[in-house]
């Protein structure tokens, strides 16, 4: 045993003096974190163009970037005396103080791209300021310096990346695939920079060009007409938070997470939380595993936003996550709210959140005995059409009132029955009241006049572009859908004891988080706490979610607590929720194979008109299609 014992100790490398590195290779190791591939050159070479007040940035590519990258600028410049400084480690004109740290407001900062990429790569540069005669070129390698031509601005040349470094340069892929990552960096200062001009050459070709422009233009250039076309714009305040922009409908939605651009004070940034919002504001209205497109553009006070996390500044950390993640929520949710036909109803003045109409009070005077009749029977009537979609829906019919957490399942129960029960009812404006004259003639509804049911499941309708097709079901779904979620929306969040605590064995993480976040999930609704060492018991969970299964639904609250805070739990128990109502309301809506009347049909078209995301059922697939008249003349050759 002996033996073994000395053979190990002999074979053990000897023990080395601790001793400083070398600036070279401290520049090469911050280089690793700094410089990925050629496309991170081109990005902090953008950044300091940016920075410098260009108007007009060219860059130029030779062997997707891994050759030559020149980056050039018609900015400021740099004093011929500080160029070598340029060249140095944490070197920069950009922040002096600690104050400047917390408060950055410009894209650089750090003071370490240029000496990064200095270390592995051969850089020079060319600089003119405004009062200078001439430019003045530094060679990285030399420290020479020798006057040269040009205008003002600055132009960066790297060449041979990772020369020095050959096992770095051994991950780089293709030059066609290298040449597309430094282009998409590109397009992403384009989108977040729209009043100055970009230009993108490869191989002493043009690629790709973006003039300076208003940002839907801008956008448009860059992503193309469809996206521009297939999605709908976001503005949002709250607070010191601002927050704008365009999100896709969910029927453009894509494959791939490739058309998702986020960007905080002007630079783009990958931030979970962010993410997160945006994803739960699409929650119920995405078909499987789709994913959305959106460019959004938050404006924040740099001093409640840290952009010094990572070297490569791609990410951030707020102050207040809660509240941006609400405001991402509530900007993203509130332009997909309104559904297509909504849109043009609103457009047509019949659901406006304004000043009601004339005619309105006289409607709302003569429906108020049956609203109070209703109240006591715990059904409301139909609202006059002119109203808010949200008020509209969330009024149709009441929740049954409940004493006690124990009643809150058997509420939401008979609320679905309610509204299986009640079949849609004819809709008839009255006559002479504005809704009534908006609603003249008919072909002025934006789902038009239904005409027929084909096979039992689906409606036809007409109306001024040509054929509406709607799948009766799914249309039906949604509506029950939303007015569910409006009459338990703002209800409390009541918890049920449980008479057997449900137990787990639960990790480390999750007893810690359980115990660090007590009041928090005791708000939710769930009492949960250590049973012994490694053990969890649910003593109480949220009484809307009585036929759930306590333990996924702990285990799921406690990991979104420890990713994403508290916002991530109340996800959960909402997305929990609406699972359970979406089932219900799958079963209360109308059946196919059940013959509507054409005034059903009509009110049901009425009601899509009415509701928030109508386009969309629960499980994200269409509830109805448009069918124009040239593609009906297309089907019968109509004009050829």
């Amino acid at each position: 045993m002996s033996s073994v014992s000395e053979a190990v100790a002999a074979a053990a490398a000897p023990r080395r003096p601790i001793r400083e590195l070398p600036d070279e290779l401290v520049s090469q190791i911050a280089a690793g974190e700094v410089v990925e591939r050629p496309a991170s050159v081109v990005r902090e070479l953008v950044d300091n163009a940016l920075d410098a007040g260009a108007t007009q940035i060219h860059v130029k590519l030779v062997g997707g970037g891994v050759r030559s990258i020149v980056v050039e600028d018609d900015g400021a410049g740099i004093e011929p005396a500080e160029l070598p400084l340029a060249l140095r480690r944490h070197a920069t004109s950009k922040i002096g103080s600690l104050d400047d740290l917390e408060a950055v407001s410009t894209m650089g900062f750090r003071g370490e791209a240029l000496a990064a990429i200095a270390s592995v790569a051969d850089v020079s540069l060319l600089s003119r300021t405004a009062g200078a005669p001439h430019a003045v070129r530094l060679d990285a390698r030399s420290g020479e310096l020798c006057p040269a031509a040009r205008a003002v601005g600055t132009s960066v040349e790297v060449r041979e990346l990772f020369f020095n470094t050959p096992a770095r340069r051994k991950f780089l892929k293709s030059d066609a695939t290298e040449m597309a990552h430094a282009l998409e960096s590109v397009r992403r200062h384009a989108l977040a920079r729209p009043d100055v001009g970009f230009a993108v050459w490869h191989e002493g070709r043009l690629v790709a060009q973006w003039r300076a422009a208003r940002l839907d233009q801008r956008i448009r250039d860059v992503l193309g007409e469809d996206f521009l076309e297939g999605s709908r714009a976001v503005a949002h305040e709250a607070g010191p938070l601002a927050i704008q922009g365009r999100t896709g409908l969910p029927e453009t939605s894509r494959a791939r997470a490739d058309q998702q651009y986020v960007f905080v004070n002007g630079r783009f940034v990958r931030d979970r939380l962010i993410a997160h919002g945006v994803r739960s504001a699409y929650e119920d209205v995405l078909h499987g595993q789709r994913q959305p497109a959106y460019v959004l553009f938050a404006t924040i006070a740099p001093e409640l936003v840290d952009v010094n996390v990572h070297p490569t500044k791609i990410e951030v950390r707020f102050r207040d996550g809660r509240a941006v993640h609400q405001a991402v929520h509530r900007a993203v949710g509130g332009a997909l709210a309104v559904s297509r036909a909504g849109e043009a109803t609103a457009g047509a003045g019949l659901l406006t959140a304004g000043p009601q109409p004339p005619g309105a009070t006289a409607e709302a005077a003569a429906d108020a005995p049956a609203q109070a009749a209703a109240e006591s029977s715990g059904i409301a009537p139909r609202l006059p059409a002119w109203l808010p979609a949200a008020q509209a829906g969330a009024s149709f019919v009441r929740m049954p009132r409940s004493d006690g957490p124990a009643q809150a399942a058997l509420a939401l129960q008979t609320a679905a029955l309610l509204y299986a029960q009640e079949p849609p009812a004819p809709w008839q404006p009255r006559p002479g009241s504005a809704v009534s004259a908006a609603a003249e003639p008919a072909a002025d509804w934006p789902l038009g006049r239904a005409i027929a049911q084909i096979g039992g499941v689906y409606v036809l309708a007409e109306n001024r572009q040509g054929l509406v097709i709607v799948d009766m079901h799914a249309a039906h779904e949604r509506i029950v859908y939303e007015r569910l979620k409006a009459s338990v929306g703002a209800a409390a969040i009541e918890s049920q004891p449980l008479l057997i605590p449900a137990t787990f064995a639960a990790s480390p993480t999750e007893i810690a988080v359980a115990e660090s976040q007590r009041e928090t999930l005791l708000a939710l609704g769930l009492d949960l706490g250590p049973l012994s060492p490694g053990v969890l018991a649910v003593r109480a969970r949220p009484a809307a979610l009585a036929g759930g299964d306590a333990v996924a639904l702990a285990r799921s609250v406690l990991a979104e607590l420890a990713e994403l805070g508290d916002v991530g739990a109340a996800q959960v128990l909402q997305r929990a929720r609406d699972e359970i109502l979406a089932t219900m309301a799958c079963h209360g809506a109308v059946r196919a194979n059940r013959q509507l009347t054409l005034d059903e049909m009509n009110a049901l078209l009425r009601d899509m008109e009415r509701t928030e995301r109508a386009d969309q059922c629960n499980h994200g697939r269409p509830t109805w299609r448009q069918l124009g008249m040239r593609e009906l003349d297309a089907l019968f050759l109509r004009g050829r």
